[in-house]
């Protein structure tokens, strides 16, 4: 096994592939979707920003996002643009569809 420089780490880094999406006039580095864990996108359906930010933002990125203290809205759009510019169109989740048919009680 041989050990990783630091120079190697920063240049192995620098070429990992970050999507994009602006926050406040600020763009922010956003890791592909295959590198998410479940409990990243569990912390952005709680609203729990960030959680979400530092598991799928570039590290230097996370304290500028929480820095910016955008609103509720500017969070929402930025999530949105993040996750289609990494390949995943938002939407809700692919949970259990109710029944096409009806019931009825007798």
């Amino acid at each position: 096994m041989t050990d990783i420089t630091p120079a190697e780490a920063q240049e192995i880094e620098a070429t990992e592939e970050y999507g994009t999406a602006t926050l406040c006039g600020t763009e922010l580095r956003v890791k592909p979707v295959t590198e998410w864990r479940p409990s990243y996108l569990r912390a952005l359906r709680q609203a729990d920003y960030d959680t979400w930010a530092a598991g799928v933002l570039h590290e230097d990125d996370v304290a500028t996002f929480v820095d910016l203290d955008a609103t509720i809205a500017e969070i929402t759009q930025f999530t949105s643009d993040a996750m289609e510019s990494v390949g995943e169109t938002p939407g809700k989740s692919s949970g259990r569809a109710k029944s096409s048919r009806t019931t009825r009680r007798r």
